[in-house]
């Protein structure tokens, strides 16, 4: 019997998915469950697994290519014998979408919708696992997966574990494979006086993208995702707010705790969920029959990725993290987000938003809002400037601009007003308690 491997839909929002590479190649035996290909949606590359034992007869969309949700883009014979029969099969005959995959396509999309666990070749019975970049790495330094002793979540070997093992033996640094798209992570802000103290190199990261001048270049899937959600975000009534907060606190507390691993986005994010607990209004959305109250206070962080598009990682329930657990959350997601192994739970369950330009020395701007959210907060640098205090004195603090963005359907001014109050008295007054 010959079946055909679909495009399954790893996201209510897709509509075409891109190979990224096959894992098998044709001919190859395939067991049930066993990872075949990985393809790119939205915001992630996501494993696909075979819901057949057989042999990958013939692969209809090549790696690179891009097929419409539905469409048949391998043939699977259940016998050696039937390879041949299913590459004459389809030959000739470019992609269709199937008239009724609707059953394969579902236990397609609720396959790829579990957390993606990459297998090494030889993982039986839930030994080692990696990540798909990691797994390049290991092929191209010769490593041996088996051998290595993960450190991502839940014991996953990630590329830095493939880097450490090769190190080990190689004597040149390791450079990520190409063709994954990369964050460009500066080491440090180019002018230390100008720079904003308000997030490390992790916080935000500076897309690079070089296009022949003159040409039309497509869009990748991360972008085209951002295109469908800003136009979606047009329909919203919105309106902003800014706010001037003076940051020479919690950059104190920063330089204390930058050694135990804590980053200014974790402390922004911290501060900010901390701030919603007493606001419950800015974390809650519009819907049509009324407005939803979340029961979680979920932190997304704007990301520009390199190659085009951003991408928003979620700190989950981030008021009940401690600042450490947080910070490490924080790394964790950026790491994977540079190979896009976020899965969806994790870039599109936010319930608040942050956008930190400050970084790049924007005093301000206002952002836009995220569909399903009721504001996200637009942050500026921090800068030393000169102000005079209630008592006329002359002196020098270091001043953040940041500007909200809300939906004026559920949140008025005054709302937006008195959460900033709070913000601000939180980071100026008692950015201690962050800690706690």
């Amino acid at each position: 019997m010959i079946r055909e491997v679909f495009m399954p839909a790893l996201s209510s929002t897709m509509t075409e998915g891109k190979i990224v590479s096959w894992v098998k190649s044709t001919g190859d035996k395939v067991e049930k469950g066993e990872t075949v290909v990985v393809v790119e949606s939205d915001k992630a590359d996501m494993d696909v697994e075979s819901f057949y034992e057989g042999y990958l007869a013939t692969i209809i969309v090549a790696a690179g290519d891009v097929a419409p949700v539905g469409a048949a883009i391998a043939l699977v014979a259940e016998t050696e014998a039937e390879i041949a029969q299913a590459q004459q099969q389809a030959s000739g005959a470019p992609a269709k979408v199937a008239a009724t995959p609707a059953k394969t396509v579902a236990t397609a999309t609720a396959v790829a919708s579990a957390p993606t666990v990459v297998e090494s070749p030889n993982r039986r019975n839930g030994r080692s696992v990696a990540s798909p970049r990691a797994r390049k790495l290991a092929k191209e330094l010769k490593v041996d997966l088996s051998k290595l002793q993960g450190s991502g979540p839940h014991g996953r070997i990630v590329a830095e574990d493939v880097e450490a093992a090769a190190g080990q033996v190689k004597a040149p640094t390791i450079q990520s494979p190409t063709p994954i798209p990369t964050l460009s992570v500066p080491a440090q802000p180019a002018k230390p006086a100008t720079a904003p103290a308000m997030a490390p190199p992790a916080a935000g990261i500076a897309a690079v993208t070089t296009a022949p001048l003159g040409q039309v270049m497509p869009m990748n899937a991360l972008q085209n995702a951002v295109v469908r959600n800003m136009t979606a975000s047009l329909s919203v009534p919105v309106f902003c707010v800014g706010y001037t907060i003076a940051t020479d606190s919690l950059d104190k507390l920063y330089q204390q705790l930058k050694s135990k691993g804590v980053t200014m986005t974790g402390l922004l994010a911290k501060a900010v969920a901390v701030t919603l607990q007493k606001h419950p209004l800015l974390n809650a959305c519009y819907v049509e029959s009324g407005i939803q109250y979340r029961a979680d206070i979920n932190i997304a962080v704007a990301v520009a990725m390199d190659g085009g598009g951003l991408i928003t990682p979620v700190l989950q329930k981030a008021d009940l993290m401690d600042i450490y657990s947080l910070s490490r959350s924080w790394k964790d997601l950026v790491d994977r987000a540079r190979s896009k192994q976020l899965q969806p739970a994790e870039y599109s369950t936010g319930s608040f938003t942050l956008s930190n330009l400050g970084m790049f020395g924007v005093d301000k701007f206002d952002a836009i809002l995220p569909p399903g959210q009721g504001a996200i907060l637009a942050i500026g640098a921090s800068r030393q400037q000169v102000v005079a205090n209630d008592d006329g004195m002359i002196g020098v603090k270091r001043l953040m601009q940041v500007n909200i963005t809300c939906d004026h359907r559920i949140i008025y001014g005054a709302d937006a007003a008195a959460f900033l109050q709070d913000l601000a008295k939180l980071i100026e007054s008692n950015p201690q308690s962050l800690t706690m």
